[in-house]
């Protein structure tokens, strides 16, 4: 076994999940509810219910093509290995998209915190503050990231918790539809499709977290519990996002009380609870966001780092680890580089771009279940033909019709940026004089030691979302 420095395994299942699901910011349901409620015209848990749909289907297709490529968990990999190196590595690179911006988008929440408490103070003062900290976490340990998340998110669940109890109460005193036993946050005289579509492109960016988790791979103490984690993250973020827009579309059903959309919640929050429970509302979606931000300032700094570590980015710099540390402290300060633009853009617009890459992976990887098994492997009978051929084609079906809805900037931000993936995959195959590289091989000295989970079994550890590489255990 080579000595080298490594990830360490240090999170549980249940770690991973509280990751993810401090990824996906539960309280961001309450800043975007003015934006979804007037795009959905009052249906804004329906919204939420389609996006659902589209990412337990996604999910699912997740989970066969980890059991057939066992090597990798990424939609990188996936079409790479079903549809060919050249559409995979620009698959990969679309994904990547989403990763570098999620932590701007925390940092870009918290400015918007801060300046609505403090409108004098300069906002990069706030984002720059913000991101030194998180950056400096993440640099610590992953340990101590899990740990600080984990807190962050058992506290936003119970003040979403007391949100609700303090919400039925206001239901007895008549406020908004006056009860519970009502579908009008459902379906109401206004339903559109396309509006309906329109305002799950916005929520479907708070799912994104439930693939994000495979990054934490290599440091989960049973990489075998990451697919697990996944579906459980699916599950019950999207039961959190539908209960609280329930609640608050049934206690607002239209947004005349409000007196912005762009950030709704703490206005909901002094209507609910009264000024007290505001300000405990306000520092509740603060750690939300805070946990959001330290999750996926981890996920994506761990794939520049494998990206790094197999050549794809500058080894030298992308692929170190810190000797004591053992996190990949450069590209921890690269991301919190780019976090710093979150001084100007409009959460809408990024919010929308992210979902760009993010919902082109989601499609190959349905594609990829299709192609794999129902085409190359021929399984068509009956109940095959349901599995692998109409679920996947549902999921690719129902994250395409999203992703024709998007923001029309999002296409714009999000060609630009596939343009430059292909000028880079240009000239790192000396256009396509030399055969595009694997993401996923390794040099000797760059393997990854071992966690030996059955005696005489082969057992691969790296499921990355997005453009994440495979990598060779050993055997006991």
């Amino acid at each position: 076994m080579v000595e080298k420095t490594t990830l360490k395994r240090s999170l549980g299942v249940w770690a991973i999940v509280a990751l993810g699901l401090g990824y996906m910011t539960p309280t961001v349901v309450f800043d975007t509810f003015g934006i979804v409620s007037k795009l959905t015209n009052g249906l804004v848990p329906t919204a939420y219910l389609v996006a659902l749909v589209v990412m337990v289907l996604t999910a699912i297709s997740y989970g066969k093509m980890v059991k057939a490529f066992p090597q990798a968990g990424s939609a990188y990999t996936y079409a790479r290995e079903t549809m060919g190196p050249h559409l995979g590595f620009l698959v990969g690179w679309a994904s990547l998209l989403d990763y570098l911006l999620l932590p701007l988008v925390n940092a870009l929440i918290i400015r918007i915190y801060m300046e609505s408490l403090f409108p004098t103070v300069p906002v990069w003062i706030w984002v720059l503050s913000y991101v030194a900290l998180v950056t400096v976490i993440n640099m610590y340990s992953m340990q101590s990231t899990s740990s600080v998340n984990m807190i962050l998110v058992v506290f936003t669940l119970v003040l979403i918790g007391t949100f609700l109890i303090l919400a039925t109460f206001q239901f007895a005193n008549g406020m908004g539809e006056g009860t519970l036993l009502t579908i009008n946050p459902l379906t109401n005289g206004n339903v559109e499709l396309s509006a309906i579509l329109t305002g799950a492109t916005v929520v479907a960016f708070s799912f994104i977290g439930f693939d994000a988790i495979t990054m934490y791979t290599e440091e989960a103490k049973d990489a075998s519990t990451v697919p697990r984690a996944i579906l459980l993250t699916v599950m019950i973020g999207g039961l959190i996002f539908f209960i609280a827009s329930y609640f608050t579309q049934a206690l607002f059903p239209d947004l005349s009380r409000f007196n912005t959309l762009d950030d709704t919640l703490p206005e909901i929050g002094l209507y609910v609870g009264g000024q007290v429970f505001q300000l405990i509302f306000l520092a509740g979606a603060f750690g939300a966001t805070f946990a959001s931000g330290l999750a996926s300032h981890a996920s994506v700094s761990r794939l520049l780092f494998v990206m790094g570590r197999n050549g794809v980015l500058p080894k030298k710099t992308f692929g170190k680890l810190h000797p004591k540390f053992r996190t990949p402290v450069f590209t921890i300060v690269f991301t919190g580089i780019v976090s710093l633009f979150a001084v100007g853009p409009d959460l809408e617009l990024i919010a929308s771009v992210i979902n760009f890459g993010a919902l082109i992976a989601f499609t190959f990887v349905n594609l990829s279940v299709i192609v794999h098994f129902y085409i190359r492997q021929k399984k068509r009978s009956g109940r095959e033909t349901f599995k692998y051929l109409i679920m996947p084609t549902l999921g690719a079906l129902s994250t395409g019709l999203l992703w024709s809805h998007l923001h029309a900037d999002a296409f714009i931000g999000g060609i630009v940026w596939v343009v430059i993936g292909i000028i880079y995959m240009l000239f790192i195959t000396n256009f396509f004089r030399k055969e595009l590289g694997s993401m996923d091989e390794i040099g000797e000295d760059d393997s990854i030691e071992a966690e030996v989970f059955k005696e005489k079994e082969l057992v691969v550890g790296n499921a990355i979302e997005g453009v994440e590489l495979d990598q060779k255990m050993i055997r006991n």
